[in-house]
């Protein structure tokens, strides 16, 4: 039995498979190693296990946010060694999952946008390139996080269409100390600012809202894809539930620069599941 791990900032997915029909699931909390010390990531490893108790694991294989570093993957190895014993434990980070997804072991450009963003040139075996997304402070465009700021930010500033302040103060009645005290205060800021993303979706038909995520995403398009030289052939292919909330207006910014769309999928698990049960025939 193989286990497969999907660990974004947000949310984790556990799912279990033999290959033969037998398949478990559990969800967790996100496992960031960026933002969560080793209590917390304890914390959500041994809610999976619990929940995968009865299962008799051989294989972990955990892609996961901010796993870009040796010392970060060892965090989370040694805490999986910790709850799950001695199984073959391998670790990486999100992109690669990604990648390995949506193109299994052909080439493309694979992207994520959820809470936070990123994209990488896979060439059917490894990622060659990858431009740093920077988390959400200095980067992370088009992600969840870079529209709740942006969203935020002119709300409070006063800088939107007043119809839509006199909206967004009903409905999510947010004042400026509780903003400020959640970002600067909360362990995961980005998952806060990113859950704004649920009013936008719901008010996109005001030309503010369609403005804003359509800057959002052609800011990820010029930041992380027509930078790479192999834009203007590969596939580009994304993971994450901005990517499918959006992408009437990802095909828009899409359709300015002249690239081609691929595949869009809410979360890479089950193409990872696919990957790895490949791998064991």
């Amino acid at each position: 039995m193989i286990l497969v791990v999907d660990s974004g900032s947000t949310k984790t997915i556990w799912k279990c498979s033999n290959g033969a029909g037998k398949v478990l699931i559990a969800k967790t909390g996100g496992i960031n190693p960026y933002y969560n010390n080793k209590k917390e990531i304890l914390s959500e490893v041994s809610n999976a296990r619990l929940q995968l108790s009865a299962t008799h694991i051989d294989e972990i294989y955990f892609y996961g946010a901010g796993c870009a570093t040796d010392i970060q993957k060892e965090i989370v190895r040694e805490t999986l060694l910790n709850q799950f014993g001695s199984v073959v434990i391998i670790v990486n980070n999100d992109l690669l999952g990604a990648a390995r997804s949506l193109f299994q072991e052909s080439p493309g450009i694979a992207c994520i946008l959820g809470t936070g963003s990123g994209s990488c040139i896979y060439d059917g075996h490894r990622i060659v390139h990858s431009i740093p997304s920077l988390g959400f402070i200095m980067g992370d465009e088009g992600s969840g996080a870079f529209m709740g700021k942006h969203f935020v930010r002119d709300f409070l500033r006063e800088d939107m269409p007043f119809d839509l302040i006199e909206h967004a103060a009903k409905d999510l009645g947010i004042t400026k100390e509780e903003v400020l005290k959640n970002v600067n205060n909360l362990p995961m800021p980005s998952r806060y600012l990113a859950g704004f993303s649920k009013f936008i979706y719901e008010n996109l038909d005001h030309k503010y809202m369609h403005d804003l995520v359509y800057f959002s995403l052609e800011e990820f398009v010029r930041n992380y894809i027509v930078r790479y030289s192999q834009s203007s052939t590969y596939s580009v292919s994304f993971v994450g539930s901005i990517a499918v909330k959006y992408n009437e207006i990802l095909k828009e910014v899409f359709d300015k620069y002249n690239l081609l769309l691929g595949k869009i999928c809410k979360n890479p698990i089950d193409g990872l599941i696919e990957f790895h049960l490949s791998k064991e025939k």
